[in-house]
């Protein structure tokens, strides 16, 4: 997305060989029109170092303790690793990130960046497996014991195929290349999301129309896919949705304040989802891991 196609702010010259060239790193707001705002690139930089000391040690944490697991783990559990794995190769990159931007400029971890960000454009996708795992459990249990272990891994296999595949277009032929597929992946996350809470929704009602006891694994599917609702809405929606108004909007109130903020959320989604499935670790002995 944008914050993926930023180049280094432009007449700076690092060996200074240009006669009237101005020595020194590129801006560290990158465009040299943000001077006047830039305090959309102070709380991008900010979710990145938030994102690096909270955010990596949480996904780490989600990792190791689906991992270690002995017992009952399910089938969202293995898409939750997938997702936890995915953002802490974004978290990681942030190093990178933050250096490139601000000192280097190089166009060559350029690619590497845009991988990294493409990477986690399509993170909603993993979400989508975790909503559609509980959702088929609540409403066509049979089925669900039947498959469930059949087509996880095939599943997985095409998600992985298509978030590289997209990762690397975004690297090699640039951001404006892919955005169509990014909208398209997250109008289409949003659906499901709702889709499924509807579902859900509608059995617990007929449940409680009918008089009979409410399962708990229900209330909490239900839960879970109200929660993933709320993150696709917050930290996902706010981009597609903002796409068509760009052009009533200055070049500086855009592309230094609007959108790099909203994309700036939609990064912390790197923190949000490690922590709210670590408040709903299992506790032992008073701790959230045994």
């Amino acid at each position: 997305m944008f914050n993926t196609t930023l180049k280094p702010a432009t007449g700076f010259n690092m060996n200074c060989s240009s006669p009237g060239a101005t020595c020194g790193p590129p801006l560290w707001y990158e465009l040299p029109a943000c001077a006047v705002a830039p305090y959309g690139f102070v709380f991008y930089f900010g979710v990145k170092v938030f994102n690096l000391a909270l955010g990596t040690p949480s996904n780490i944490l989600v990792i190791w303790h689906i991992t270690t697991k002995k017992s009952n783990m399910s089938t969202s559990d293995i898409f939750i690793l997938n997702l936890a794995a995915l953002d802490a190769y974004f978290c990681v990159m942030t190093p990178i990130d933050i250096v490139n931007r601000m000192l280097l400029g190089d166009s060559r971890i350029w690619y590497f960046q845009r991988f990294a960000y493409g990477i986690k454009d399509l993170a909603p996708l993993f979400l989508v497996c975790i909503c559609l795992d509980r959702y088929v459990a609540v409403v066509h249990p049979v089925l669900f014991t039947s498959i469930r272990d059949k087509i996880r891994f095939s599943i997985l296999v095409v998600v992985w195929c298509f978030v590289l595949a997209y990762g690397l277009a975004k690297c090699i032929l640039g951001a404006a290349s892919v955005n169509e597929v990014f909208s398209g992946v997250i109008l289409f996350a949003f659906v499901v999301m709702v889709f499924c809470n509807i579902a859900i929704i509608w059995v617990l009602r007929r449940s409680v129309a009918g008089k009979e006891e409410i399962h708990p694994v229900k209330k909490k599917a239900f839960k879970m896919v109200l929660i993933i609702l709320a993150i696709i809405v917050v930290n996902y929606l706010p981009p597609v949705a903002l796409m068509p108004f760009a052009s009533y909007y200055s070049f500086v109130a855009f592309n230094c304040q609007i959108s790099i903020s909203l994309f700036s959320i939609m990064d912390l989604s790197c923190s949000v989802e490690p922590l709210l499935y670590i408040t709903k670790m299992e506790r032992v002995g008073g701790r959230c891991c045994g």
